[in-house]
């Protein structure tokens, strides 16, 4: 169980704290719910139970792993799927799991993939993309966050790993 206080990472939200945790009762059911809110743009209060085990909630990592991270950029990526729809689902289930490595390696195969669209003057498709982008920010936002440095620096660095810069 989290803290008040505490940074989690809490769905595609990304990065958010938790301001309070208190009782609710809503149909007559009541529970203990966390009330978060993201730490980066957004004013939204977000009201969850705390045994909810429909979204994805994780401490945030330290130095170490978000440098071993970075690293597994150096590897090959998850392999591909030719079929978008179970490409989708398939990649969806392994970053709902929350591995960072496992994250890491979806994130550095579209990532080439959409280089090499881009290269090609082809569009990748479009699931490809706002995975990308949703899994990207999230991820790159808690490896800045991790090594005190910007989003813009990992980007970066991981672009340098790939040597897509």
């Amino acid at each position: 169980m989290f803290n008040i206080g505490d940074l989690i990472i809490y769905s595609s939200h990304g990065i958010c704290r938790i301001d309070d945790i208190c009782d609710k009762t809503i149909m007559d059911v009541t529970r203990r719910y966390y009330i978060l809110h993201p730490v980066q743009g957004s004013a939204i209060k977000i009201s969850t139970p705390v045994d909810n085990k429909t979204v994805v909630m994780l401490d945030l990592i330290d130095r170490e792993e978000a440098e071993e991270i970075i690293q597994s950029f150096t590897l090959p990526g998850i392999p591909w799927i030719d079929k978008s729809s179970q490409r989708n689902h398939t990649y969806t289930e392994i970053i709902n799991r929350g591995n960072r490595k496992e994250i890491a390696s979806i994130v550095n195969t579209l990532m080439i993939r959409q280089h090499d669209a881009e290269i090609n003057k082809k569009k990748p498709h479009e699931q490809d993309r706002r995975l990308l982008l949703s899994t990207q920010t999230v991820l790159f936002s808690e490896l800045a966050h991790a090594l005190d440095t910007t989003y813009e620096a990992i980007q970066d660095r991981v672009n340098g790993v790939l040597a897509l810069a």
